[in-house]
């Protein structure tokens, strides 16, 4: 198998379309996000983001111990732990901010009770506390505390996966299964809760990871048994689309997608077979190469994060304020508006970092 370090473009398209959605799903009044995978799946954005996080994460580690060594890899992603913390602590802040402007913009939106606003403002340095040791975790800002701890722990992970896939592979389904059981001893305030479940959301980034350092060959994939895979990954695709669009219209219960429930792992992999297939054949490589932009916003994945929040937090509460949420042309200009925001923002951050031809951590 091929250990090579090299940035796919097809894996940044990927994580580049998971941010767009992911912002425009948070926005109530988005037109867009009704095509999304949440519409006609068991999954959602969050699979993907996550799935391709550990994928990238892999790659970014064979690449610089290629170039330093192993223990230059680990010392990075330990330097790269401190840093998504820090985008945390400001997305947290953002979104506290983002409360604080629908508050006194008197628009009536979930946003207001969300984002913990009403919350700090009762108990301020309390909640800045709880925040810090992720025992309150803003909205939108929950998924940067799991990817802490992920990144944090790839280090002791990646020897394992490395030589044994397979026991790596049990071992984390294994934490899985026990997620829910393990999740009660998650540090967390009265009330609140972490989004992301990490003991079971690990076993998504795992599956990526595994996919970097041990990637199914296109022999396979072209043999009977990969073409078998195939349709069946077809068929449940349509299955449960069908399913979502026809008979279980109402949204899943929170609870499934906090501690990454079977279906959704099933729904995603289904996807996931197809996308690989479309890979395969170029197809996704082609539609990269086409939407340079978006293949820019997944190069730049932390920062469009962050700002994918604010975007989406700022234009739903402008709707409001304006009384335009219901009104189609707006909230279709507030999904465009916000994919340009993210478009903006990984322009401007590339340029700002410089564009440089090597694998590294975004």
């Amino acid at each position: 198998m091929s250990q090579t370090p090299k940035r796919s473009i097809e894996i940044d398209f990927f994580r580049g379309f998971a941010l767009i959605a992911i912002a425009l799903d948070h926005m109530p009044s988005s037109v867009l996000s009704h095509g999304m995978l949440h519409t006609f799946a068991y999954c959602d954005s969050a699979e993907v983001f996550v799935f391709v996080s550990g994928y990238v994460a892999a790659a970014s580690w064979l690449a610089i111990a290629a170039r330093k060594g192993a223990d230059a890899a680990n010392r990075r992603f330990w330097r790269r732990g401190r840093e998504i913390y820090a985008a945390y602590l400001c997305a947290a802040a953002l979104m506290l901010l983002s409360g604080a402007a629908a508050v006194a913009l008197r628009v009536n939106s979930p946003l207001v009770a969300d984002s913990g606003f009403l919350r700090f403002a009762a108990h301020p340095f309390a909640m800045l506390g709880n925040i810090a040791v992720f025992r309150d975790q803003p909205y939108l800002a929950g998924v940067l505390p799991l990817y802490v701890i992920l990144v944090l722990a790839l280090p002791a992970v990646m020897p394992l996966a490395r030589r044994a896939p397979d026991v790596a592979l049990l071992g984390s389904f294994g934490i899985w299964l026990g997620g829910c059981w393990l999740a009660r001893y998650l540090p967390a305030a009265p009330g609140a809760s972490w989004p992301f479940n990490p003991f079971a959301w690990q076993a998504m980034f795992m599956l990526g990871l595994l996919c970097r350092l041990h990637p199914v060959s296109q022999a396979f994939q072209v043999s009977r048994l990969g073409r078998t895979l195939t349709v069946l990954a077809g068929a449940l695709v349509v299955l449960f689309a069908v399913t979502r669009l026809f008979v279980e219209i109402e949204p899943q219960p929170g609870y499934m997608k906090q501690n990454l429930a079977s279906l959704r792992i099933v729904s995603f992999g289904a996807l996931a077979w197809l996308a690989a297939q479309a890979v395969r054949l170029g197809w996704v490589g082609k539609l990269a190469r086409r939407l340079p932009g978006v293949v820019t916003v997944g190069q730049q994945g932390l920062v469009c994060f962050v700002g994918g929040a604010l975007a989406s937090n700022t234009i739903d509460t402008l709707l409001r304020a304006m009384h335009a949420n219901a009104f189609f042309p707006a909230r279709l200009a507030g999904d465009l508006l916000a994919i340009g925001a993210l478009l903006m923002l990984a322009g401007g951050a590339r340029r700002w970092k410089g564009a440089r031809p090597r694998a590294v951590l975004t």
